[in-house]
């Protein structure tokens, strides 16, 4: 571990705690001798971090400290690159356009030290094969979803049979290979899932369907684990 990081994680172990913790105790989480724990205390300390405590009684964290919101470690970084990139599988320009957002802004504020790292990272994600849609506007989907609004689609299966659907929008699901729009159908009066690229058309309704706290996505959660809802495809 890099020691900016494991200063990182002392300080966030130390915001975690009730009561004083010792060195030692810290020694063991970060995985390091207690030794090395002094040495990043004095360290933290130095650099205005207000710890308070001594060698044999424990260290806390003075309440109202608080770290700039973007103190980031090497795994961290990784994992916003990876997400970011993986977000180019999904067939949303404005998710893209956000991922893009969101890289600049942290690029914005890293040290310049960590900034090649995140310019350049040593980590590539396939493209997908999702299909692009044609019929529906994915961001306009998630705006339904949020607002609880009910969508009236086209609907076109794999034989090639049309329908129209009045389905209440429960969330999108996401592969490699397809997006699929999950919802309750009223037609059939269960959950569906939809694949995106096979909505012809797709109108958002001035209707709502009810708040239920969450019943309707955790029943859809539920199916999951036991079987995959009846897809329209």
């Amino acid at each position: 571990m890099r020691r900016a990081d494991r200063l990182f994680d002392i300080i966030q172990i130390l915001r975690s705690q009730a009561h004083p913790i010792t060195a030692s105790d810290l020694a063991g989480l970060l995985e390091v001798n207690i030794r090395t724990v002094y040495r990043d205390i004095v360290t933290l300390q130095a650099r205005r971090v207000p710890i308070e405590g001594a060698a044999g009684i424990g260290y806390v964290l003075r309440r109202g400290f608080d770290l700039p919101p973007l103190m980031f470690t090497t795994d961290e970084i990784d994992a916003i690159v990876l997400g970011a990139r993986m977000v180019r599988r999904v067939r949303d320009t404005k998710l893209h356009a956000a991922a893009d957002r969101v890289l600049e802004k942290v690029t914005s504020v890293l040290p310049e030290a960590l900034r090649a790292q995140l310019a350049a990272p040593a980590i590539y994600v396939s493209e997908g094969s999702a299909a692009v849609p044609a019929g529906i506007d994915p961001a306009a989907v998630r705006d339904a979803i949020r607002a609880r609004r009910k969508l009236r689609i086209a609907y076109a299966d794999v034989t090639g049979q049309h329908s129209r659907r009045t389905i209440w929008p429960i969330a999108m699901a996401y592969y490699v290979d397809v997006t699929l729009l999950a919802a309750w159908c009223e037609l059939r009066a269960d959950y569906r899932h939809f694949r995106i690229e096979r909505i012809a058309a797709c109108e958002m309704l001035p209707d709502s369907f009810p708040a239920d706290d969450g019943q309707l996505m955790a029943g859809w959660l539920a199916l999951q684990k036991d079987r995959a809802p009846n897809a329209e495809t």
